[in-house]
């Protein structure tokens, strides 16, 4: 299977997860992106079209820490994202896997964000 075909499967199903998933102000849509070295994770209103809360592996705060894109990076930026979104008033979202399958860095990322108090 070559890699512009797996790009264009990733594609697929990421336009069909994005069509029955969308954000609210109430409940805003926690979209995850992962690439090789960093985790990238951010709540939003797709009503207004406005990021609310982000937080990456390359914020300074994080970094602190010492976070890569693996899966204990993916555990600790979850709860760290958990405390940042609570902290934004942020209790209940919609998780968006981005089209990813839901095991691996997704899984530990989802399931860290949920011990740390976001509801989904």
């Amino acid at each position: 299977m070559n890699t512009v075909y797996k790009a264009q499967l990733l594609q697929k199903r990421k336009w069909r997860i994005r069509k029955k998933v969308t954000g609210t102000a109430a409940r805003p849509r926690l979209s995850v992106k992962f690439s090789g070295k960093h985790i990238y994770a951010q709540l939003v209103n797709d009503d207004a079209g406005a990021t609310l809360v982000f937080l990456s592996t390359l914020d300074a705060e994080v970094r602190k820490s010492k976070v890569k894109g693996n899966v204990s990076g993916a555990k600790s930026l979850g709860l760290a994202f958990a405390a940042k979104a609570k902290a934004a008033g942020l209790a209940s979202v919609v998780f968006d896997r981005n089209g990813r399958p839901y095991h691996g860095r997704v899984k530990t990322f989802a399931e860290a964000a949920r011990e740390g108090g976001l509801q989904f």
